[in-house]
């Protein structure tokens, strides 16, 4: 190949990276997570110190466990609360647990020609309101040989955080928060981390409400008010 003709392949390569690059980031999925939120009202931060402990006894002492344990200080931190030096001398108790469930298959049917594309049943979803998660893993299916429609078979998960926030002095509840979300991955460190965020988006929240939060890749946010 002459020096002139390698030079333009390599530039068409270049071409078709950056083309492709620049097409998958804009297609990339935001991250949506419903939070719902109940508060009694919390104490100004001045001078409020926090622990956050392990709702779980199993998780508590555990290396993944304290790594989503820093985000939420982090997050309380940045609020004004000050991380105490032990559970036993904070003035609040946080209570934090995580999870992802086995997965459940979802089938999409791609009709060509016939009204575009069809989404089947996609089943019932169980909620995380006992605060107990499992970890699966789950494999997807796609035969191209199938006749008529083109059949795709994968698998979802639901991923969720809750926190639970007391009061040591009294025992009093000050909050109790949720945020689940529904995605193709089950990789907790990949999820955790931005349920944490949509959980502590305008922290605490009005009581009662459930919120659709949307997490973009440049970190801007949406909320929406969800029945």
């Amino acid at each position: 190949m002459n020096p002139t003709r390698r030079s333009y392949t390599a530039t068409v390569r270049i071409g078709l990276a950056l083309a492709l690059a620049g097409s998958l980031a804009a297609c990339a999925t935001p991250f949506k997570a419903d939070v719902s939120r109940f508060a009694a009202q919390l104490p100004a931060p001045q001078g409020e110190t926090f622990a956050v402990v392990a709702e779980d006894p199993k998780l508590a002492g555990g290396l993944e466990f304290s790594m989503y344990a820093d985000l939420v200080a982090e997050e309380l931190t940045e609020l004004g609360y000050a991380p105490a030096a032990s559970p036993a001398e904070a003035n609040l108790l946080v209570r934090f647990d995580y999870g992802v469930d086995n997965g459940r298959e979802r089938i999409r049917t791609n009709n060509v020609g016939a009204g575009g594309p069809f989404f089947g049943p996609w089943g019932g979803w169980g909620g995380f309101g006992g605060f107990g998660f499992n970890r699966g893993w789950g494999f997807g299916f796609y035969d191209p040989w199938l006749a008529g429609p083109d059949v795709r078979s994968y698998t979802v998960y639901t991923s969720g955080i809750a926190i639970k926030i007391d009061q040591t002095s009294t025992g009093e509840r000050l909050f109790e928060g949720q945020a689940q979300a529904v995605s193709r991955s089950n990789r907790l460190q990949q999820l955790v981390p931005n349920l944490v965020d949509a959980i502590f988006t305008d922290f605490p929240g009005n009581s009662g409400e459930t919120l659709r939060i949307t997490i973009r890749d440049d970190d801007t946010k949406k909320v929406k008010e969800i029945d």
